[in-house]
Formats: structure tokens, C-alpha cells, sequence
């Protein structure tokens, strides 16, 4: 094996990337929730900071990682109610609430950060990691992908609880029926405001639970924009997986090592530009849009607000 490519750089590599990823695949997937009911949540960014901020604080306060990824859960979908109460309930355009929540939220917790943490800036202990007996051991493999903390694993199987819910219950066709053809689902008795709304405040309990394990798990601290447009690359994710949820996961994967690729290069003695590796992960954006965005289709009545009777 290549001097460069030994198994402390894969190592570094697959746990960066799993760890870059999981805020990706759950905001991604709450994203694809919101579009399939037929509301594009450009907040995600927000809603990211936001949960982060509160998760970190949580944390700190001694509820443990369970705790601040629950905080961080709550206050995103605490944020979520905007996009709600503006957007799903009154028809506002969506684009523009929704741009209006990430700088919003982009603001207040800075301001927040500056007031509680800018003389101290504290850092949480690293998260509990548990290996997976047996697949663990596996060479070079095994530390990267099969050692991680609890939550990681539940993060990863939330993909598969979407995917039935989309084609096992009712609440799947529901929500479908609400981003392809509201009028319908309102004929049969359905209120599409109620679909939409549930499905708007769990994009933001996603969305706000990826960001508090960005701050509690991932890195263990709280910085102004750490999110760095990682809600954008969940909106792109999930457009173009549109109901295909373990297609979310594949992406962020992808994302995830391009975002890890910083710290193997360094671990692997490669000098490269930060700049540069930080480009890395919207270079794929643009190039997965190039390739694929072209077959992406997108619920018909995404991004049109609707009223109860309206035909």
C-alpha cells in the first residue's frame, strides 16, 4: 500500500467523512420531507445554526449529547414554525421566508455566541465512541466506518424509516399527494395544511438535529457560519433524490469525503491549500448538478401555496 494511502489516512479519511456527512443525510432528508409535500425550505441553513447553537449550550450545561442533540432538534423545528405559520398558513413566497430565516438565524446566533462565548470560546469533551463488535476489527476499514458514538448509527438508520414511511403508510401517499396535487388530497378529505405543516416543522427538527451533532459530536465546538452552506448542499441533495431517501445518503457520503479530505491529506503529510480542499465539496455540488440535475423532477405543486378548497 501506497506510504500515502495507509490505513491511518483511510482511517481519518472514512471517519471524517462519516462524521461530515450525518448533519448532511439528516437535514437532507428532512428537506426531501418538506419538497415532497410541496415546500422548498430554504431556511435549512438557519435552522442548522440555530440547532447547533442550542445543542452546543445544552451540552455545555451538563445534559450530556443526547441531551443537546434533543435541544438542537426542538429549537430547529422551534424555527421551522416561521416557514409554517408565513408559508404553509398564509402563502407567503417561500424563497424569500426562507432566505429571511437563515440570515435571521445567521444573526441571532452570532450575537448570541458573542454574548455567552466570545471571552471563553469552551470546547465539549469529545463524544463517546462505541466500536461494533467483530466489523470493527475489519483492517484498514474498521476504525473509519464501524467506530463512531451511538447517535451516529441512528442517524444512519433514520434513511430507512423514511423510506417506509414514503411507500408503507398513509402519511407517505399523503404527503405526496400534498406536493403533487394538493386539490386532490383535499377531495378526499385530507387537510393539506396539516400535511404541510408536519411536514415543514420535521424538516426543521431534522435540520436543527444536524446541526447540534455538528457542534456536539462533530467537532465540540460553537462558531459563527460553522454550518458553511451545508444546508445548501442538503437542498441540492435533496431535489435531486426527490423521493429516494437512501439516495440522500449516498450524496452526503460523497460530500462527506470531500469535507474530511482536509484533515486525511494532513494525516497523511500531503501538503494542500486549505482553500482549496474547501472547495472541494461545492465543486462535487456543481458537478453533480451538471450531470444529474438535468433528470430531476421536482413535485408539481412545489414552491405554490395552497387553500383549503382551492381547486
Amino acid at each position: 500500500m501506497s506510504p500515502i494511502f495507509n490505513e491511518p489516512f483511510l482511517a481519518a479519511l472514512l471517519t471524517g467523512a462519516i462524521i461530515s456527512a450525518l448533519p448532511l443525510i439528516l437535514a437532507g432528508l428532512g428537506e426531501q420531507m418538506s419538497e415532497r409535500a410541496g415546500v422548498m425550505n430554504i431556511g435549512l441553513e438557519g435552522m442548522m445554526m440555530a440547532g447547533a447553537l442550542a445543542g452546543f449550550a445544552a451540552t455545555l450545561a451538563g445534559l450530556g449529547v443526547w441531551g443537546g442533540l434533543l435541544a438542537g432538534a426542538l429549537v430547529g423545528a422551534a424555527v421551522s414554525v416561521i416557514m409554517v405559520l408565513f408559508c404553509v398558513r398564509q402563502g407567503m413566497n417561500q424563497i424569500i421566508v426562507g432566505i429571511a430565516i437563515t440570515l435571521g438565524a445567521t444573526g441571532v446566533t452570532s450575537l448570541m455566541h458573542n454574548a455567552w462565548y466570545s471571552r471563553t470560546y469552551p470546547r465539549l469533551d469529545a463524544a463517546e465512541k462505541i466500536a461494533l463488535p467483530g466489523l470493527s476489527q475489519i483492517p484498514v476499514l474498521g476504525p473509519g466506518l464501524f467506530t463512531h458514538h451511538p447517535a451516529t448509527w441512528a442517524g444512519l438508520l433514520v434513511a430507512l424509516a423514511f423510506a417506509l414511511i414514503y411507500r408503507q403508510t398513509f402519511l407517505g401517499l399523503n404527503l405526496a399527494a400534498a406536493g403533487e396535487k394538493p386539490d386532490a388530497l383535499d377531495a378526499a378529505g385530507i387537510d393539506v395544511t396539516r400535511t404541510r405543516s408536519l411536514a415543514v416543522l420535521i424538516a426543521g427538527a431534522m435540520a436543527g438535529l444536524g446541526g447540534a451533532y455538528m457542534a456536539v459530536i462533530g467537532s465540540g465546538i460553537f462558531v459563527p457560519h460553522m454550518t458553511g452552506g451545508a444546508g445548501y448542499i442538503a437542498i441540492v441533495l435533496a431535489m435531486l433524490a426527490r423521493d429516494r431517501p437512501f439516495w440522500v445518503v449516498g450524496g452526503a457520503l460523497l460530500f462527506g469525503l470531500c469535507l474530511s479530505a482536509t484533515t486525511a491529506l494532513q494525516v497523511g503529510g500531503i501538503e494542500v491549500p486549505t482553500d482549496f480542499i474547501q472547495m472541494l465539496p461545492f465543486l462535487a455540488v456543481m458537478a453533480v448538478l451538471v450531470l444529474f440535475g438535468r433528470n430531476a423532477r421536482l413535485p408539481r405543486a412545489l414552491g405554490q401555496p395552497y387553500h383549503r378548497g382551492q381547486r
